[in-house]
């Protein structure tokens, strides 16, 4: 396995737009497949965002493996403001070499290609960085990078829990396209386990304690850089989101969110009613809802294995180990703390360099795809 290697090939043939990829010296093939979201994006929003046409038409990768016969799945989730796949390329195709698996990339709602592509144009967003900062001395880390995504935040944080809505129930439906052999591609009644990094682990733990239509009763989920409820992670990086954002989605959820549940609504029905909509309050916070969280998480304890990192800012590790292993029970969900020996973080794991670093690179990649791989197989 040589990711620095791996990682330059799948970045320089792969082509979103393209219907089919063959990767060179490799029996493994990407697909494009079209999805269009039935879900509302303006849901529980007060603004108009079901004019970005992106979101709600769009196409995501798969990696066939060999053996197309084969009946499993493992869907990749993302992290937050991730605008490109180029990242999670060779993440998927050594999963899907290791496992035999298909590998869904699934996108995000407002991410990846789901977004317009003006919010990852420097030039254009340079413009909304200054007006931003223009009488705000306090603000921190904006950049052209994470301004589409820091304004948004900003003006309605209920969009984070909206993006995470319309993403559940897209995947709801992707499963049951697999299951009911509506996909065009993966065989029908194939199993689908997940493999999530950061906000991707977030919304799969959700997702995997709320168990809609009962589709993920039999799912692995194994986490990479996540696994915290929310007030433990900070948000607030160049590649995520600037510091105002992080302290208005903090506050909000921390501070605002349970009152306006208190309101009768189609929005807080759904959070009050539903034990999706429950598992995503009891993850705000560790004495939010907590035994509701800790008796669902030790029922998952066997179908779920995470990864954390020492060094990590973002999602630190001491908050992925207070979510999942909680002192109040004995059954324990098996967490690991690693620390690669090279300077990383939590948005960049894996750096590819071009010195003697890039073999202790490999060998931490391979390390832990290794470890997905014989959890997830």
């Amino acid at each position: 396995m040589e990711y620095t290697k791996d990682f330059n090939l799948l970045r320089s043939v792969f082509d979103p737009n393209a219907p089919e990829i063959k990767i060179p010296g490799s029996s493994v093939t990407i697909i494009s497949e079209s999805f269009s979201s039935d879900i509302n994006p303006d849901a529980f929003l007060q603004k108009d965002d079901s004019s970005i046409s992106e979101n709600r038409s769009f196409s995501y990768p798969v990696f066939i493996p060999e053996d197309k016969s084969t009946r499993k799945v493992i869907l990749l989730l993302h992290g937050l403001n991730e605008r490109s796949w180029v990242k999670y390329l060779v993440w998927a195709y050594w999963l899907s070499q290791l496992t035999g698996s298909y590998v869904v990339l699934f996108p995000i709602s407002f991410h990846i290609n789901r977004s317009p592509s003006s919010w990852i144009n420097p030039r254009l967003m340079q413009d909304f960085v200054k007006e931003r900062s223009i009488g705000n001395n306090e603000i921190t880390m904006s950049t052209f990078a994470n301004i589409a995504l820091s304004r948004r935040l900003t003006e309605e944080p209920i969009r984070f829990f909206n993006s995470g809505y319309q993403t559940a129930f897209d995947i709801v439906k992707l499963m049951n396209q697999i299951r009911s052999g509506k996909h065009k591609i993966i065989p029908a009644g194939s199993s689908v386990n997940i493999f999530a990094y950061s906000i991707g682990a977030f919304l799969s733990q959700i997702i995997m304690m709320g168990n809609p239509d009962n589709l993920f009763s039999d799912s692995k989920l194994f986490m990479f850089c996540g696994g915290s409820v929310f007030s433990n992670m900070h948000g607030t990086s160049k590649l995520i989101m600037d510091n105002i954002a992080y302290k208005r989605i903090y506050s909000f959820y921390l501070n605002d969110f349970e009152e306006g549940i208190c309101r009768k609504s189609p929005f807080s029905e759904f959070l009050r009613s539903s034990q999706i909509g429950m598992a995503f309050r009891s993850m705000i916070d560790l004495t939010r809802f907590r035994h509701f969280r800790e008796t669902l998480i030790s029922k998952l304890r066997d179908q779920i294995f995470s990864v954390a990192l020492k060094k990590d800012t973002v999602i630190p590790a001491s908050g992925i180990v207070n979510t999942l292993i909680p002192v109040t029970r004995r059954e324990l969900v098996p967490v690991e703390v690693w620390d690669f020996n090279y300077n990383y973080t939590h948005e960049n794991p894996f750096p590819v360099v071009n010195n003697e670093s890039s073999a202790v690179v490999d060998r931490s990649f391979e390390q832990l795809i290794t470890r997905a791989a014989l959890f997830l197989v």
